[in-house]
């Protein structure tokens, strides 16, 4: 094997990523990789990037299968796939390995396994982080979005219930946005992640409040 360890993974990957909706699409993979490796700089630890950027481009092919039912646990797919594809092009069992467990592990699933490598951490946090700031609302939004195409039903309503005309409505609201951001959040293992997850929750935190207040109700309910 002859092509860099990240450029190969990220050509294995672009073609899973052709069905993605905009939530786990490869520009998801670019930015999961981008800032992986930036906390991977900031980490004070030795960190294997060619493992790391490797495993971020490929954590999310299973998404697409994922989201038309084709599948059950896009990471336990992209796992078996990403092995089959890394072996085919000749990279070592143990590297393949490595690359696997970052994959496998980066789920925020109670079925995944814990992050036990300093590189599957990191993808574990940047991947949370992609769902935190300015960004990750747009993101979580565009989730919500994916989830209601996968489903064929509305899975959230915009407005906070308490506001809105529609009585006794079972959907979660746009409240669910802050639950899943924080939860993601509470979950981060690199200090340098903790840091930045400290700063865009801030951000989140006073769009959550202006919303609830443009709609004239408790954003905290």
């Amino acid at each position: 094997m002859t092509e860099e360890l990240s450029s190969l993974a990220r050509r294995l990957a672009m073609p899973y990523y052709e069905d993605a909706l905009p939530a786990h699409d490869e520009f998801h993979a670019k930015r999961v990789r981008n800032l992986s490796v930036r906390l991977a700089d900031e980490c004070g630890t030795a960190v294997d990037r060619a493992i790391l950027s490797a495993a971020a481009w490929l954590h999310d092919i299973g998404r697409p299968r994922e989201r038309v039912g084709e599948i059950d646990h896009h990471d336990k797919w992209a796992t078996t796939k990403a092995a089959a594809l890394l072996d085919a092009e000749g990279v070592a069992s143990a590297r393949i390995d490595a690359i696997t467990h970052c994959i496998r592990a980066h789920s925020i699933r109670s079925s995944s396994p814990e992050p036990e490598t300093i590189e599957a951490k990191l993808l574990f946090d940047a991947d949370k982080l992609d769902a935190a700031g300015a960004r990750g609302i747009v993101r979580l939004a565009c989730i919500i979005g994916e989830r209601s195409g996968r489903t064929g039903e509305q899975y959230a309503v915009i407005d906070d219930a308490t506001a809105s005309d529609t009585i006794g409505s079972d959907r979660p609201d746009v409240t669910l946005l802050r639950k899943w951001a924080r939860e993601r959040l509470d979950r981060l293992y690199t200090l340098p992640a903790k840091q930045l997850g400290t700063a865009r929750w801030e951000f989140m935190e006073a769009f959550f409040d202006r919303f609830a207040d443009e709609l004239g109700v408790d954003g905290n309910r």
